[in-house]
């Protein structure tokens, strides 16, 4: 006999046929009430918005005008996510979905003909693929900048109901598809984070003199250094008070010591090397350190969580500041062998003849693919260097590259790696061992975490890295810059040498 708990738990067979059946039917009601329904003004939107995202080409012109008119990092890493989350919900719906259930197209009878496309989709029905590439791209640009996503979410929605409007899809395949691209979007975040995903540097919080308006403030700016000129009028109008120097690479350093010794506070605008420089000075000089990123890749400003001119505005008004330490490499690539300097990193191998490579191509044919042809160049010609590697004296070895970062480098998901003290005292030191393939073992060292270890890689957390016996003419990298190596060098750090402005976390 069936126990009591059997009895309440069973489900009759037909009871999911009557629920799967009041569905259909309630899909249908509804095609055929949106088919039926006079839209005023709609039969000379919809159909044109439906055809422009056919093959997501409405997306693609978004996310380039995003990008354009946008003017903000922000706003280009919106489209870029954007258009990431649309190709994954693309994938999907056709490699997966519309595989999984062959659902045929809508009767076009009750459509008016004006309102039908001219040419009708000839694969199945469920799910909506324009929904779903529609929803990604709206929730992706959403996920990075709400501003920017307020703006296509009414677009990508008109599109989604557009195909219900034509004929081309039932409401329940528009309804799944969006949720597909949504949560396309979503696993593209769990992939690469969001910014505001990403912790930013919060210790040890110190005060500075606040300058609201630029009071004080004298900001030098690398005129050749990625888009620093066009920042330098963003820095004049929102520092109205500040005095704005653009002057020209070999110039910077003496105008940096001009600044720092006439202004309560040092700003600089430009890439990393710049950055460092400036950096060497206001240390020099017992002055705070104001970053405008004006690079190409701004990894020191935006690991403080700065990445547009208003944030560096925003701590300069409250004063709010953080403690950073200063990598150091003795003897230094200058006259008389003076300590070099690196806010980021230091590097020795293979990395410092791509730098030269890429920047030597650059100018011609633009920064990646300068990347990209300087990796394939050198990864073909290089030969592992050679040297006696330690924390005091160490063992003599092959290696493709010595890498030392100024503090530890986490990774978020598969997103590059990013700091979140830079002050901790520590070194993150990752060395790739000498041997075949240098290509795969550079990019397992770059996928593999910090303190790892295998036969390709190591990393290690520490506070003085001594290396010695390099052969003549050896290239060192510090923050993008590249210089002749010593014979003998000693890696450390200045701890929390540098006072520099950094917004309170909103």
């Amino acid at each position: 006999m069936p126990s009591a708990h059997a009895a309440h738990t069973h489900v009759p067979p037909q009871v999911p046929g009557r629920i799967a059946a009041w569905l259909s039917a309630r899909d249908r009601a509804l095609f055929h009430g949106v088919a039926t329904h006079h839209w005023p003004g709609a039969d000379r939107v919809l159909p044109r918005l439906s055809h422009g995202a056919n093959h997501g080409l409405l997306w693609f012109g978004t996310a380039a005008a995003i990008a354009a008119l946008g003017g903000s990092t922000r706003a280009r890493r919106a489209a870029v996510r954007g258009v990431a989350s649309l190709a994954l919900a693309s994938v999907t719906v056709n490699t997966i979905g519309k595989r999984s259930v062959r659902r045929t197209r809508p009767g076009l009878d009750p459509v008016p003909l004006i309102r039908q496309l001219k040419r009708q989709p000839i694969t199945t029905s469920f799910p909506s693929g324009h929904s779903a590439s529609a929803a990604a791209f709206a929730t992706g640009v959403a996920l990075e900048s709400r501003g920017w996503g307020a703006v296509v979410a009414p677009v990508a929605a008109s599109v989604a109901f557009s195909r219900i409007y034509t004929g081309a899809h039932y409401p329940s395949d528009v309804l799944v598809g969006a949720a597909l691209g949504i949560g396309a979007a979503f696993a593209v975040r769990g992939i690469v984070p969001t910014r505001d995903q990403i912790p930013v540097p919060g210790r040890p919080y110190t005060e500075a003199p606040a300058l609201p308006g630029g009071k004080d403030l004298i900001v030098v700016v690398n005129k050749r250094s990625g888009s620093a000129a066009a920042r330098a009028a963003l820095v004049r109008d929102a520092l109205p008070l500040a005095h704005v120097v653009e002057c020209e690479p070999d110039e910077l350093s003496a105008e940096l010591d001009k600044a720092a010794q006439q202004g309560r506070a040092l700003g600089i605008c430009g890439g990393d090397g710049t950055v460092n420089q400036a950096a060497v000075v206001a240390v020099r000089h017992g002055v705070p350190l104001a970053v405008f990123p004006g690079g190409t890749l701004n990894h020191f400003a935006y690991d403080l969580g700065i990445e547009e001119v208003h944030d560096t505005c925003r701590a300069l008004a409250s004063g709010d500041a953080v403690k950073v330490d200063l990598g150091r490499f003795t003897p230094g690539p200058g006259p008389g062998g003076e300590p070099g300097h690196f806010l980021n990193t230091f590097s020795l191998g293979v990395y410092p003849e791509l730098v030269r490579v890429r920047e030597r191509w650059a100018p011609r044919i633009g920064g990646w693919p300068a990347g990209v042809l300087a990796a394939a160049e050198v990864l073909r010609g290089e030969r592992p260097l050679e040297a006696n590697i330690g924390e005091h004296k160490g063992r003599r070895r092959a290696l493709w590259m010595l890498f030392a970062g100024n503090g530890m480098y986490q990774r978020f998901g598969a997103a590059p790696g990013r700091r979140l003290d830079l002050a901790d005292g520590l070194l993150d030191v990752r060395v790739v061992h000498g041997g075949r393939l240098p290509g795969l073992r550079l990019l397992a060292a770059a996928l593999a975490g910090p303190l790892s270890r295998s036969p390709v890689h190591a990393a290690q957390r520490l506070r003085r890295v001594w290396i010695s016996d390099l052969a003549p003419g050896t290239l060192l990298a510090y923050d993008g810059e590249v210089a002749q190596a010593p014979r003998e060098l000693v890696i450390d750090k200045l701890g929390e040498a540098l006072t520099v402005y950094r917004p309170l976390a909103q």
